[in-house]
């Protein structure tokens, strides 16, 4: 703080600083409450969310109760559907169009499963030779919403073996 000069902008850093040590001490507090909470609700769909690689516990307590209940969809399709890494199919008489219905799931699993291939990939350098195909064939953006898909699927199906078979 010594950098600035004026002593408005040494007050204004130092009441930010203060707000964000204030935050960070609730924040944690608040996560702490929530992690026991969940682990009471359902343990084992708690623990299997953390064993797939690239979420954790922040990402994983957004899954678990954003899906709530994973039987309420008939197949991953749906399920990958309402998770929104996937573009809505627009078609009517045989003819494709384009636009609409964009918003259409889960904008927070969408969120949630977009971090969580990130993270997978930071780690895992059979995932990033997959990536940079994907990216030259699709680019950067689908190929990272195809890589939130397999997540996604390995979230419905429950297990984090199918990531193991695909990118291992």
């Amino acid at each position: 703080m010594e950098h600035f000069s004026e002593e408005f902008a040494r007050k204004s850093i130092k009441a930010d600083m203060f707000l964000a040590d204030t935050f960070h001490t609730l924040i944690y507090a608040l996560e702490k409450k929530i992690k026991a909470q969940a682990s009471v609700h359902d343990p084992h769909s708690l623990e299997l969310l953390q064993t797939i690689p690239g979420i954790g516990d922040t990402l994983s307590l957004v899954i678990f109760y954003e899906i709530q209940d994973i039987n309420r969809f008939p197949g991953v399709g749906n399920f990958i559907s309402y998770c929104r890494p996937v573009k809505c199919a627009h078609e009517s008489a045989g003819k494709k169009t384009g636009g609409g219905h964009d918003k259409i799931g889960n904008v927070h699993l969408k969120w949630a499963f977009s971090e969580a291939a990130v993270f997978f990939l930071l780690k895992n350098e059979r995932a990033q030779k997959i990536h940079q195909k994907l990216v030259s064939k699709y680019g950067k953006g689908k190929a990272l919403s195809l890589i939130a898909q397999k997540l996604g699927g390995s979230v419905y199906r429950g297990t984090a073996e199918i990531l193991r078979l695909v990118f291992s």
